[in-house]
């Protein structure tokens, strides 16, 4: 299968979206905030911690069949806040969220094609194939940086 559309959609984010990103004002990163109360230093965190967690599913969906790997979606929150994204360095948080990235593009262009149909349960008992988990991957991407832009348009 092939997940082109995934891994450019990645790395035409990146090109968009970092040097928009290095550029935004210390105070619309660290002051404006979304609904979740958070703002564009914590949502861009989010999405690094997005990439952990996905990076960790999609490599132990290659080797297991059904994976009993924990979710963080009800955390989320506490993750952001254990991790202060809040007072990290924006350009270290730009830098993470790139080349995390660019390391998730080169995961999803080296799966293993046989093991596109293990399974993970959410902790809302979802079942989720690893060919779901990647074809969702950049709409996260998208619900976020989408978020990122309404709180710069504010």
């Amino acid at each position: 299968m092939d997940f082109s559309n995934v891994t450019n959609g990645i790395l035409r984010y990146i090109d968009t979206w970092e040097q928009k990103l290095i550029d935004l004002p210390v105070d619309t990163i660290t002051n404006k905030r979304n609904k979740q109360n958070r703002t564009i230093k914590q949502i861009l965190g989010h999405l690094i911690d997005s990439a952990a967690n996905n990076h960790q599913r999609m490599i132990r969906l290659q080797y297991n069949e059904k994976l009993d790997f924990p979710d963080y979606q009800q955390d989320n929150d506490l993750w952001i806040a254990l991790q202060d994204y809040q007072n990290t360095d924006w350009t270290t948080i730009i830098q993470l969220w790139k080349y995390y990235n660019l390391h998730m593009i080169h995961v999803i262009k080296s799966v293993d094609q046989t093991k596109l149909d293990n399974l993970w349960q959410s902790f809302e008992d979802i079942t989720v194939t690893l060919r779901q988990m990647i074809e969702g991957y950049l709409g996260h991407i998208e619900l976020h940086l989408n978020e990122i832009q309404e709180l710069i348009d504010q």
